[in-house]
């Protein structure tokens, strides 16, 4: 992509994607609000330019030496690397380069199997298929509104009972009666839907159960106003628009082509993390019913999960967890990842089929908020 931008815009694309090789977290917004900036500002000297990547890429504090020479090294020319031990990102997680792509790298290795839980990253096209169970599907869908707990709006409505006083009905019913007021009418505050989450683990560990969850994400997009869908096993895609298509197979066409790490390795914590970096996919989680399907068998360092659930719980209405290991209704989560976050769980359901799962996520209204 950088290849079809004017030559002088080039340098300043190509920053962000040295940042990204270097081990900063830099998101595809974070480059464009670069762009802007440089253009708003109408730099005069390279500090200028420099300010303005300094406000819109925000390096963290710690790696502000590190950021300012890399800075110095690619627009001035001031070559000589810094120290070898500020290139030692404990795990490397790079958004891709093309400007405007909603999928984070959160690994490199390669998965051998994709049958068990792992870290490592194996890269693969996979075609979904629609499962047998549509009209059940449909049934959730027309259900799934009235069940999910709602908030407060601002617009009200009329109600028998009310703090607020409707008076144009009320005059009108006073017409009605000759000018005398017999009683007054009454708003209250209408209720609107929640927005949700939906987090869908497509790692091998999930991968009998991936052609199901995204379908049951495509029938919960068109059930419910405001839904965004994330999958995450070595990356973290974004496949909400596609699943906004109105048929199901086209849908999962587009999803199965534009996931790219199905089948692969397992790194919830980091792709939590990832989530969490970009200020706009964090904002998705605002008051939101966090939805997420997952075996939550992390691999990797069980307290980068730990903190990011933490984090995700400090922005979300509540979090209910649905696991395909959750068929007994005696089960207990037996990672040490799992264990520490189920106080911030609404509820750990059962995942284990398309049934199970609907009648779960329909009870989620019957269960207070963590």
């Amino acid at each position: 992509m950088i290849g079809n931008v004017p030559g002088a815009v080039r340098p300043l694309i190509g920053f962000p994607a040295l940042l990204r090789g270097h081990g900063f977290l830099v998101a595809p917004e974070q480059t464009v609000s670069f762009l802007e900036a440089v253009e708003l500002l109408g730099p005069r000297t390279i500090e200028h330019v420099r300010k303005a990547a300094v406000a819109t890429l925000a390096p963290h504090p710690e790696q502000r030496p590190l950021f300012d020479a890399l800075f110095d090294m690619h627009f001035i020319g001031a070559f000589g690397e810094p120290g070898e031990e500020r290139f030692e990102p404990d795990d490397e997680m790079q958004v891709q380069d093309d400007v405007g792509t909603e999928e984070i790298v959160i690994g490199e290795e390669v998965n051998e199997t994709g049958q068990s839980a792992t870290r490592a990253e194996a890269l693969a096209v996979r075609e979904l298929r629609v499962p047998d169970d549509t009209d059940a599907l449909r049934r959730f869908g027309d259900a799934l509104p009235n069940a999910l707990p709602r908030r407060r709006g601002y617009r009200r409505k009329a109600a028998r009972r009310g703090k607020g006083v409707d008076l144009a009905r009320s005059l009108r019913a006073a017409m009605r009666n000759e000018g005398e007021v017999m009683d007054l009418k009454r708003l209250r505050r209408a209720t609107r839907p929640r927005p949700i989450l939906l987090l869908i683990d497509v790692s091998g560990s999930m991968k009998q159960r991936s052609d199901a969850h995204m379908t049951l994400g495509h029938e919960i997009v068109h059930a419910m106003p405001r839904v965004e869908v994330f999958t995450f096993g070595t990356r973290l895609t974004r496949p909400t628009r596609a699943l906004r298509l109105r048929n199901r197979q086209q849908a999962l066409a587009e999803v199965s082509g534009l996931v790219a790490d199905w089948d692969g390795g397992t790194r919830i914590g980091d792709a939590l993390e990832a989530f969490l970096a970009v200020p706009r996919f964090a904002g998705y989680a605002r008051g939101a019913n966090v939805i997420v399907l997952s075996d939550g068998l992390e691999r990797g360092d069980p307290t980068t999960m730990i903190r990011a659930v933490n984090r995700l719980a400090a922005r979300a209405h509540r979090i209910d967890w649905f696991t395909p290991l959750a068929l007994d209704p005696g089960y207990s989560p037996q990672t040490e990842a799992l264990r520490a976050i189920r106080p911030l769980l609404s509820s750990l359901g059962d995942a284990s089929s398309t049934s199970r799962l609907c009648r779960a996520i329909l009870a989620i209204g019957e269960t207070r908020a963590a």
